[in-house]
């Protein structure tokens, strides 16, 4: 028997900390690859001593070819390794030896023998060692990582999701925002410029011609800044759903069943008359909203009839019976959107993306059940009328029989014809035929809660619990809803909308007082379910207690393709909001804003700054304002009185009880040190108290008509009054407290809502806006007159919103303008020289320019913003110039101004959609823009004929001239084709007026310049 093979020779070196590292002249390794073996500081390559390590027999050390080794060698090699010594080390490591790994366990720097590699594997499978601790890896047999308490700490308690914000903001790009803003600095540049050579090169000609375009010029050129400057840092945002759920909505040790820890929610509707805004669509409107994607328990839906209608009521209570089956389809089947008109009119495969093979079923059922409803709801006012009408000619003829048995007389006129509920008693509100206490302004206080507030736990349905559908696993709770119409009595100014919004806002505190209130126009319905929650994260992300509401843009359908009258209103929705958002946040605007109860109240935020020096550069932590009468004394002289502390909400103990609660439950979760101001998570999971008779009873002395009296209602609390545009004024009150808001454009539309596409009701609602605005420029709202809270940009705005409809006076004279260049053969400028055709260029490109860079940050179409344009001449010759009428009545001799509510309802031609674009209702905002186009029109023959007959034509001045009256024509298109109806039935009025114009025109202008008889006879001869 052979005696067992002498064992490699391995070499190893020291290295300068302290490390042995294995060397062998038999695997041939390359010394010099080693950079700390080559250093000078370790003594050159040839620093090292050798001494004798045996590699174990496995493949991964072995040199190609080598054969398996068997037992018996592995063992001698085993004995032999443990024998020898390194005789020739020096004794001084010998310690070092035995704290290596090297020597015992392998615990070396190993090498495979093929690659030079460090088997890291291998080092693993012979020490036991681990990758150490974290949430990638963790060993079990891990000791020595305990928490303080000596609790052992395991893997899972690394596994918890790291905090993440819910919210996140997106800068526009650099290279169209550089641009953009040095387009405006250019443009103010050439602006500046061309009116100073304007004014320093007068037409002697015709001096009355060039001062009347010197001063709209001016005023354009102010007008355009003030539209500019709150545009010059745009932002958009985004929301991050998940991380809501994970951090409100995900199974945790204090919330093991993961309730919904998300604040309340009062959803608010408002409606005012059944006939211009049909019960159907206010209907379709509530279902949309109990089928939203929101915590059950945590939503309450209130709508608020100003006008008490029986017909709107029993609407509502169909509508209620109707959600049963409605909303958990909706849930059941993840329908997208939920309002079932819009629903069931979508073309496209209904199927797309559903998977339950009991949806095509469910649907058809579904289907025929709301055709059902709309027959119930359009029945009504026929089901209503009968009923009342029975009921009234039994109850005459037994008062007949009673006056018959007296001998007595029975007045016909003295018998009450009253409106009857469905349960044969007396409705409380507007009757058909009305009476004392039975008007529109004149009725009872009705609060009617129609659907209860839902269990704190889910109520899943049954197999079998529904005849035709099975909602198996599917919650088939409703929120709770609630009617409310308020007390009217003579002699109360009930204050309109805003009036009506208040009251929503008392009663809603006491009967679910949710930390959050948002309102909707009842034309407009949730379009996306996530739409709320989305919105929500706003609300409760870090610094979201500063934030007074959410606005969403107004999205509209069954507006003509083209868009005539501009009713998207894109440019203001996209542009100038997305662009506020960047400053201290968007203007309220009326309809799909999420508020905040707490700042509704009155109160200041809890942490804001003030902004001083010329365009306030300059930026400190607002100081605390004292509260309470005692501290009148102590406020500076500059204070401003909207930064007062609320102090009279009413004789209503239960609803000061709620303010703090709301003010609590509106907080962000404190679950991280940066979160200021915030609750502590879980505080929400408790369930709300049932509703008693108490609490309803307190909720109807809350909308009644005395109740205001002597409180800070409209004045510094809920929504403001002394204006039309309530929403406006709303929205600038909390930002002149140091408030914030935020725009939130949800990818896809959050809500949708109908606007009028006839042009009458256009004009008479931009009529509505534009009166506001003036009223706001001449009361305490305006935004000259602003705290030191409000941003400068932001008062900039705020100063627009008041100005923009004095530009209408200047509009129409410069739209006059060519025609009396025309009409007297002189132009603006002494000639069209060479600087001013350089001015022009230079101007309208840039103006080009910055369109184009407004078109790609904020989305919007050019031909929107061409529509824009043209409307914008359009409503300011007419509708805002009306306004400024109004508004200087009201403000010099107290005429009251009254607005026409806008028809929510579609005309009588059900195969055009679009019927109601064609509809020609004269009204006297007709005639100023009708007059700028036939003046016009009669001033291009005039102008062209001198011209052509004249002895030295002035074709530059014609061509002047005729370029700036096609530029108002190219303006007033759409009111021309308006006008005109559908296929031409252009009504007689317009004909007769457009001929006494231009009749009245030709006769003034012949009497303001006669015929030259010199001029006449020399052209005989």
């Amino acid at each position: 028997m052979s005696s067992p093979k002498k064992p490699p020779i391995k070499f190893a070196r020291r290295t300068s900390s302290g490390r042995i590292v294995s060397l062998s002249r038999d695997d041939d390794i390359d010394i010099g690859l080693a950079s700390e073996l080559t250093s000078t500081s370790s003594g050159g390559p040839n620093d090292y001593v050798n001494y004798t390590v045996l590699m174990p027999p496995t493949p991964d050390n072995q040199p190609y070819g080598a054969t398996t080794t068997s037992s018996s060698t592995a063992a001698n090699s085993r004995s032999t390794a443990a024998s020898s010594k390194p005789d020739d080390l020096p004794r001084t490591a010998s310690k070092l030896e035995r704290k290596m790994s090297m020597m015992n366990s392998t615990k070396s720097l190993l090498l495979r023998s093929q690659t030079g590699d460090f088997d890291h594997n291998r080092w693993l499978f012979e020490t036991k060692g681990t990758y150490g601790i974290g949430n990638a890896f963790w060993s079990q047999d891990a000791a020595g990582y305990d928490d303080d308490s000596g609790v052992p700490m395991s893997m899972s308690d690394f596994m918890d999701k790291p905090w993440k914000p819910l919210t996140r903001k997106i800068k526009i790009p650099a290279a169209i925002l550089s641009p953009y803003r040095l387009l405006v600095l250019v443009r103010l540049v050439a602006l500046f410029l061309f009116l100073s050579w304007r004014i320093q090169n007068p037409n002697e000609d015709a001096m009355w011609l060039w001062g009347l375009s010197i001063v709209c010029e001016v005023w354009f050129a102010f007008s355009w800044l003030l539209d500019q400057l709150p545009k010059l840092n745009p932002i958009n945002r985004a929301a991050d759903l998940a991380a809501l759920r994970d951090k409100f909505e995900s199974p945790s040790p204090g919330n093991p069943h993961g309730r919904s820890d998300l604040p309340g929610l009062d959803v608010f509707i408002s409606t005012a008359d059944p006939e211009k805004e049909p019960p159907l669509v206010t209907a379709n409107t509530l279902l949309s909203i109990l089928a939203t994607e929101y915590p059950v328990e945590k939503l309450s839906v209130y709508i608020s009839d100003d006008g008490a209608a029986l017909l709107t009521f029993e609407a509502m209570a169909e509508a209620s019976t109707f959600a049963e089956v409605w909303v958990p389809f909706c849930r059941k089947h993840s329908i997208e959107p939920r309002n079932p008109e819009t629903y069931f009119a979508i073309r496209g495969d209904p199927t797309k993306n559903k998977k339950r093979p009991d949806f095509v079923k469910d649907r058809r059922w579904i289907k025929r059940e709301y055709d059902e409803f709309k027959v119930r709801i359009n029945g009504l006012p026929d089901s209503i009328r009968r009923r009342s009408d029975s009921i009234n000619s039994r109850d005459e003829l037994r008062e007949k029989k009673m006056a018959r048995d007296k001998g007595e007389e029975v007045d016909p006129s003295k018998i009450v014809k009253a409106t009857w509920m469905a349960d044969g008693t007396h409705w409380p509100g507007t009757w058909a035929a009305p009476s004392p206490d039975h008007s529109k302004g004149d009725h009872a206080g009705i609060l009617q809660v129609m659907i209860k507030s839902p269990h704190f736990d889910p109520l899943y349905g049954a197999p079998g619990e529904h005849p035709f559908m099975d909602f198996t696993g599917i919650d088939i709770r409703l929120p709770m809803f609630v009617y409310v119409s308020r007390e009217k009595r003579p002699g109360y100014d009930h204050n309109k909308k805003a009036g009506a919004m208040n009251a929503l806002v008392r009663a809603s505190a006491i009967l679910s007082n949710g930390a959050f209130i948002l309102n909707f126009d009842c034309d407009h319905y949730i379009y996306n379910s996530l739409a709320i929650r989305e919105g929500m994260c706003y609300m409760m992300d870090r610094g979201g207690d500063r934030i007074c509401y959410i606005q969403f843009p107004q999205r509209f359908e069954g507006i003509d393709p083209s868009d005539r009258y501009a009713n998207h209103n894109t440019v203001f929705f996209d542009g100038n909001m997305r662009a506020l958002d960047g400053l201290q946040g968007p203007m309220y605007v009326g309809t799909g804003c999420l508020f905040r109860r707490y700042a509704l109240y009155g109160f200041n935020p809890p942490r804001a700054n003030e902004y001083s020096g010329l365009y306030g550069q300059h930026k400190r932590a607002a100081s605390d304002v004292p509260l309470g009468e005692e501290g009148e004394e102590a406020k500076p002289f500059a204070h401003h009185p909207d930064l007062d502390a609320p102090r009279r909400f009413g004789n209503s103990t239960m609803f000061t009880d709620s303010i703090a609660v709301a003010e609590f439950q509106g907080r962000p979760l404190a679950d991280h040190p940066a979160v200021k101001n915030g609750r502590p998570p879980g505080a929400l999971l408790v369930p709300r108290p049932p509703l008693d008779a108490p609490t309803v009873a307190e909720a109807v002395s809350v909308i009644s008509c005395w109740y205001e009296d002597k409180t800070e209602w409209g004045q510094r609390i809920g929504w403001i009054y002394g204006s039309v545009t309530e929403d406006v004024v709303t929205g600038y009150r909390m930002h002149n407290r140091g408030w914030r808001s935020v725009y939130c454009i949800t990818k896809r539309d959050a809500f949708r809502g109908t606007a009028p596409i006839n042009l009458t009701d256009r004009l008479h609602q931009v009529l509505r806006w534009a009166t506001g605005s003036v009223e706001i420029f001449f009361s305490r709202n305006n935004a000259l007159l602003a705290s030191p809270r409000l941003k400068f940009l932001q008062r900039i705005a705020y100063l627009n919103v008041g100005i923009y409809p004095f530009t209408s006076i200047f509009l129409v004279v410069y739209c006059m303008l060519p025609a009396l260049s025309l009409f007297s053969g002189h132009f603006i400028v002494q000639s069209l020289n060479i600087t001013f055709l350089v001015y022009l260029l230079l101007i309208t490109v840039t103006l080009m320019l910055l369109s184009l860079l407004e078109v790609k940050w904020s989305g919007i179409a050019l031909e929107e913003w061409w529509r824009n344009e043209q409307f914008w001449v359009i409503g300011g010759s007419s509708a805002h110039l009306a306004a400024v009428l109004q508004g200087l009545l009201k403000v010099v001799a107290g005429i009251e101004i009254s607005f026409t509510l806008t028809s929510k309802s579609a005309g009588d031609d059900e195969e055009d959609i679009y019927a109601d674009l064609y509809i020609i209702k004269w009204t006297s905002l007709f005639i100023p823009p009708l007059t700028i186009i036939v003046i016009n029109l009669v001033a291009v023959v005039v102008g062209f004929s001198r011209t052509v007959y004249s002895e030295i034509p002035q074709w530059s001045k014609l061509l002047g001239g005729i370029f700036f009256s096609f530029w108002v024509l190219a303006h007033m298109y759409p009111f021309a084709k308006g006008l005109m109806g559908r296929r031409g039935r252009t009504p007689t009025i317009v004909y007769v007026w457009a001929g006494l114009v231009a009749i009245t025109v030709s006769l003034l202008w012949i009497s303001i310049s006669p015929p030259d008889d010199s001029a006449s006879q020399g052209s005989q001869s």
